[in-house]
């Protein structure tokens, strides 16, 4: 039996942060990180008169107490319940250019949260998204930065089957990770998905008190005519802001995983975006496993890198590695980079530019004799 597996990092289906859409990085880079230095003021047991000076100059650069969603802020303070009593913050004077006080002490005197704003994407990226996955038409396809499986479920049925006409998936399966913007890691089948372990609540050994995976590292077992096959989801901790040591610790536990999962089965590979190039310590962690990059593969003849330009390794993020039972089984290996738009990549004809493009990940896929 043939089958086909793939990974895409779909960059979310139907909602996007709009700090994401930016086109430039530098200015994207500024907004995260000031959501970030907020987020850490916000969690702060008592709020010093500095904190709440600097908490009310990011609410206010940001228009973060605006729910125009025809033009949602790039940051949203979600307060459950506002009001000087209980809330984080009132304003007063023009709608337009408001003054912002901050009436909480702390983080315990208010109940509330801080989050990225998003925007609907136009229906064009979403076409464009389903027209990788009609493409790769793999039958089990791992799906990074995706909202919710409800969402998932949506676009299988109503975008890849309802509008392009494409066979839909009969099963898909997503578990919430622990990235609050809605980034998480799915999987469509053709073959059913008999079970998942999700290990969100693994924590990091030099911090204890933190989750260790950004996300998660769900163990997906898909029902095949043989062996159970294992799929271990992985989208690890990004460069932004980057911190290499937590992303080696994620790789050292997903090494771990493998093998626990290899001694229940010879199939179990590890799939996803590892958020680095094939020389880093943490694929070296991995590959020291016995596990190899289908790219390495000699039936692989494409581009080195799997996301922007994919003009060089360094552009590499998105990895399937195949265990040696599976390596013997390998018949082919393709990259989809028709969906992206960028120098010297050809793209679908409906993909014009940045603000319409799919993602700016290709979509790897292995072709397995099992």
């Amino acid at each position: 039996m043939s089958i086909r597996i793939a990974t895409f990092n779909m960059e979310n289906l139907f909602r996007r942060p709009t700090a994401f859409r930016l086109p430039d990085p530098a200015k994207r880079e500024e907004i995260l990180g000031d959501f970030d230095k907020l987020v850490a003021l916000l969690d702060l047991p008592a709020y010093t008169d500095d904190d709440k000076k600097e908490i009310a100059r990011l609410i206010k650069t940001y228009r973060a107490y605006d729910i125009d969603p025809k033009n949602p802020p790039p940051i949203l303070i979600n307060q459950s319940r506002p009001g000087k009593r209980s809330g984080l913050f009132e304003t007063s004077g023009p709608a337009n250019d408001p003054a912002v006080e901050i009436t909480a002490g702390g983080r315990a005197s208010w109940a509330g949260w801080a989050e990225l704003g998003q925007e609907d994407l136009d229906l064009s990226v979403v076409r464009n998204t389903a027209r990788v996955v009609s493409e790769v038409d793999a039958d089990i396809l791992l799906t990074v930065e995706v909202e919710d499986r409800l969402t998932l479920e949506r676009f299988n049925t109503q975008v890849l089957a309802g509008a392009l006409g494409r066979r839909p998936y009969p099963y898909n399966l997503l578990v919430d990770g622990n990235d609050a913007r809605g980034i998480d890691i799915g999987i469509l089948s053709r073959h059913p998905i008999t079970s998942v372990r999700s290990h969100l609540f693994d924590t990091d050994p030099e911090r204890p008190a933190d989750r260790l995976f950004s996300r998660d590292c769900p163990e997906f077992e898909i029902q095949l005519d043989g062996s159970p096959l294992v799929i271990l989801g992985n989208h690890l901790k990004s460069k932004f802001q980057d911190d290499p040591e937590l992303r080696l610790a994620q790789a050292k536990r997903v090494a771990e995983i493998y093998r626990d999962a290899a001694e229940r089965t010879p199939h179990v590979m590890v799939a996803g975006d590892l958020n680095d190039d094939p020389e880093s310590e943490a694929v070296a962690e991995l590959l020291d496993t016995g596990l190899r990059d289908v790219m390495s593969h000699r039936s692989y003849h494409g581009d080195p890198g799997t996301h922007g330009k994919c003009a060089s390794p360094r552009d590499k993020l998105d990895y399937l590695l195949l265990p040696p039972p599976l390596w013997h089984q390998v018949q082919h290996v393709g990259l989809e980079t028709r969906g992206i738009f960028a120098d010297g990549i050809k793209s679908f004809d409906t993909v014009t530019s940045k603000l319409n493009e799919a993602s700016d990940h290709a979509s790897l896929y292995v072709d397995l004799d099992l």
